[in-house]
């Protein structure tokens, strides 16, 4: 058991969740307020031995040597990869310090986004249409930039609508090709073929630059799930200049900029589309889980 368990903010758990915390600790302290920079963090920490945080806050070098009785972290967010993450993994390994996040558990509630925006898009239904009649999503040729499970998720739920999805990875799906019948292309290449692109990446994955956008044109719909954005902000920024452009976001976050919000090309509700009651159901088990299995390994 911990000694002193800190959220250095809210954590998106269920109530009973943060009940079930003080399971794991002799002392749990929450804050639900976003810590403004690393003083703050570095107050909220004190001396406790255990740290939670989500993905709005960051845990860096200064932070972990100013607080030397931290044990464990516990990321109430996605983990995909260090270079990724919202917490220096490599100076928190060197000093001994276990690091552990979640996967998967709000990808649900992102295909539903991206189906829902485009269709009110495609069809007017909002207000603002894309072309001068409405539009279905058959055969309309689709692009994702990152085929991980969100993305995954997002290509069967258009391919499932008629639309002719392609798709960018670091690494080709053979499997998922096979049975699905998406279609592996270039970067170049993509862009060139697709009306419609989702970029579904890890955090601080940028893809889209000024390049990037003049090879994919103009007309066309520009979709990120992403938590932070995929693109430069000042090339997307020239992109929307046209107005026959659009960009979608699920939050502020995802467009990279607040002024982005007042474009009238861009629609963005501001509201995570991976957060629902499931999803925090899903987060808490597996916060929970990870603590109790780091508790329970031999020392």
């Amino acid at each position: 058991m911990f000694k002193k368990m800190v959220a250095i903010e809210r954590l998106n758990l269920t109530p009973e969740a943060e009940n079930r915390l003080s399971q794991y600790a002799e002392k749990v302290q929450f804050y639900y307020s976003i810590p403004e920079d690393n003083p703050a963090i570095i107050k909220r920490i004190g001396d406790a031995d255990a740290v939670l945080l989500s993905y709005t806050s960051q845990i860096d070098s200064e932070v972990l040597n100013a607080c030397p009785n931290i044990k464990y972290i516990g990321m109430c967010c996605s983990l995909y990869a260090p270079e990724n993450a919202n917490v220096d993994i490599a100076a928190a390994e060197e000093k001994g310090i276990v690091v552990k996040g979640v996967r998967d558990y709000g990808d649900e509630g992102v295909p539903e986004y991206v189906i829902s925006e485009l269709v009110r898009l495609l069809h007017g239904f909002g207000g603002t249409m894309w072309k001068s009649f409405p539009m279905e999503l058959t055969n309309i040729n689709v692009g994702i930039m990152g085929l991980g499970t969100s993305g995954t998720m997002v290509a069967k739920a258009l391919k499932f609508f008629g639309a002719n999805v392609h798709y960018y990875s670091r690494t080709r799906k053979p499997d998922v090709e096979e049975q699905e019948g998406f279609i592996w292309m270039n970067k170049e290449g993509l862009l060139e073929k697709v009306d419609i692109l989702c970029t579904c990446l890890n955090k601080n994955v940028i893809l889209m630059n000024e390049r990037e956008f003049e090879i994919f044109g103009a007309g066309k719909i520009f979709v990120n799930t992403s938590i932070g954005p995929s693109h430069n902000i000042n090339a997307l920024k020239r992109w929307l200049s046209n107005e026959k452009n659009y960009a979608l976001s699920d939050t502020a976050g995802g467009l990279g900029a607040e002024e982005l919000l007042r474009y009238p090309n861009v629609f963005c509700p501001n509201k995570t589309a991976g957060t629902s009651t499931l999803s925090k159901v899903r987060l808490s088990e597996k916060v929970l889980e990870n603590l109790r299995v780091y508790l329970e390994a031999p020392l």
